[in-house]
């Protein structure tokens, strides 16, 4: 009897990969398309990162498929509505990052409160400026956190021993969990114009793209430092780019682009502005998590057993 075909077409750390031990595991280029569509055929599961599209075209080469896995918390890069169609389960890590994300979201608020990216920069340079790179205090601040989710409850519990004041948008959580955390729920208008600093974590869906853009900006104090470690596209670009050319905000710390690589973007003009290349999820510990989730809903559905981390829950197995 022949044994299901696994094909792992980004880079996984080999030892999350021990369980697959009775299946035959494949391994290809997933961001090479005509490789992908090559080794699909036969395939029974697809284990993949962020560096693989999986669309209709890749689905229609892969009529034996049974799961698509991805090692980490988004599934932008899957076609979820197609794979539903073609009977194809889609499974994530849902919680393999969030602890990541939420202390990369801790140390940019930090730097970005006492300007260390640009300070570094010009000491290489040469340049002893100590007023120039004059700072503020995290405690006593107002934190607004949009999304009280995982990472953005995290982030609320590591707050809290900075003695700061945490104000929280989001409309799925109740008062009760926003109070266990230190937090207190407000309006997204409210929260904008009381914060000094403003975190996002929130995914990005039709009703949080652009969520904050122009008139939201223009609502905020000229101290703001806004943070976004969750998705491209929440912050309306443009506008951000414009507040921060007005001198309305006074900085902004980002992980995440509307479009990436973000190579060439305005908005890494500006020294005010502290940029990383994603790098929420680039931790050690949460590429083994997310891989070893990923591989457990690969096990679990191969062998016919529920599988919990699974986003299209009418295919579930058992």
């Amino acid at each position: 009897m022949s044994k299901d075909v696994v094909v792992v077409a980004d880079p996984l750390p080999e030892s999350v990969l021990e369980p697959l031990g009775d299946f035959e595991v494949r391994f290809c280029e997933g961001s090479n398309p005509s490789a992908l569509k090559n080794a699909l055929p036969d395939a029974s599961a697809l284990l993949v990162r962020s560096g693989t599209q999986v669309d209709r075209g890749v689905l229609a080469a892969a009529p034996n498929l049974r799961i698509i896995a991805r090692a980490g918390v988004g599934v932008d890069n899957i076609d979820v509505e197609a794979a539903t169609r073609a009977g194809v389960l889609v499974a994530n890590a849902p919680r393999s990052n969030v602890l990541s994300v939420a202390e990369l979201t801790i140390g940019l608020i930090l730097t970005g409160l006492r300007h260390v990216f640009p300070a570094n920069a010009a000491l290489r340079a040469g340049q002893w400026n100590r007023s120039r790179y004059q700072g503020r205090e995290l405690a006593g601040s107002t934190v607004g956190l949009i999304g009280l989710g995982h990472v953005g409850t995290l982030v609320a519990e590591r707050l809290q021993p900075f003695n700061v004041s945490l104000l929280a948008y989001d409309p799925f959580v109740s008062s009760a969990h926003a109070a266990s955390v230190g937090a207190h729920l407000t309006d997204l208008d409210s929260l904008m114009a009381r914060s000094d600093i403003v975190s996002v974590h929130v995914p990005r869906t039709p009703e949080t793209r652009g969520l904050i853009g122009g008139r939201e900006l223009q609502l905020a104090k000229p101290s703001l430092l806004l943070v976004n470690t969750a998705r491209g596209g929440i912050i309306d670009e443009g506008a951000l780019n414009t507040a921060l050319k007005e001198g309305s905000i006074a900085g902004a710390a980002l992980d995440v682009f509307e479009i990436e690589p973000a190579v060439g973007n305005p908005l890494l003009n500006h020294e005010s502005v502290l940029a990383t290349p994603h790098l929420g999820a680039s931790t050690r510990e949460a590429q083994e998590r997310a891989g070893r989730e990923a591989v457990a809903a690969v096990v679990q559905a191969l062998t016919n057993q529920p599988v919990p981390s699974a986003i299209n829950p009418s295919l579930r197995p058992g």
